[in-house]
């Protein structure tokens, strides 16, 4: 593992950047710097499961191929165990590789060859999601409590692990219940209004909340689709 990459200001987070090109990954470590972020890099995918676990980044800029493990199963085993923002690295405009990366968690991805300068906008962008500050007591919806200032989900009282992006999205809807949201409006408040790309990626996570929460969009009991503009949340 390579010494850490110390921020030139007080740091804005931590980001572990993993991708076996060194120059590649000593650039965007360096411009990463600059912005205020302490920055550590390996360059192999069990390099990249042992950092996670020892240094708790904040972000993960995760190339997708790599040796030893691949992007994905490295993003797969990282929720295991921590929610820090993913940001997926393809060299392959594919657009099955983006699906795989955000259906094993990943909440962002960039296609390379890619400007360091987008790069860098993008880890800023997430770390500065807008977290919506809730009442004290939960929100109530029937079986599901969306407890918004201690970013906690239960569904019948059993607690539920969302990633943070997954969470974000049932916060900006719990929080505007019955409201109907469009996609742009929910990758303004939970990416960011700069956010530039597919805005079908809100489709992929709610999907994936869906999951995780039991609610089938068939007979939705919380999370509706609003045809030709996006999600609201309802009640029981």
């Amino acid at each position: 593992m390579d010494i850490p990459v110390e921020a030139t200001a007080p740091a804005a987070g931590r980001v572990l950047v993993v991708d076996d090109e060194k120059a590649l990954a000593g650039m965007v470590a360096s411009y990463l710097a600059r912005a205020g972020y302490t920055v550590v890099q390996v360059h192999t995918g069990p390099g990249a499961l042992a950092a996670a676990r020892t240094e708790r980044p904040d972000v993960v800029v995760l190339d997708l191929g790599l040796p030893g493990l691949d992007g994905i199963e490295v993003c797969r085993r990282i929720r295991a165990s921590s929610q820090c923002y993913v940001l997926m690295l393809t060299a392959r405009g594919d657009e099955e590789d983006k699906l795989a990366g955000l259906a094993v968690g990943a909440d962002d991805y960039i296609t390379k060859p890619f400007s360091v300068r987008e790069l860098v906008a993008r880890v800023q962008a997430v770390m500065r999601r807008p977290r919506t500050e809730g009442p004290g007591a939960p929100l109530v919806f029937g079986d599901l409590e969306v407890d918004v200032a201690g970013r906690q989900v239960r569904v019948a009282g059993e607690p539920v692990a969302l990633t943070r992006t997954e969470f974000d999205l049932l916060a900006a809807l719990a929080t505007r219940p019955h409201e109907a949201l469009s996609r742009r409006r929910l990758i303004d408040v939970v990416w960011d209004p700069a956010w530039v790309g597919d805005e079908h990626i809100v489709d992929v996570h709610i999907g994936h909340l869906r999951r995780k929460i039991g609610d089938d969009p068939a007979r939705p009991r919380w999370v509706d689709t609003v045809r030709g503009i996006g999600y609201r949340m309802v009640s029981p």
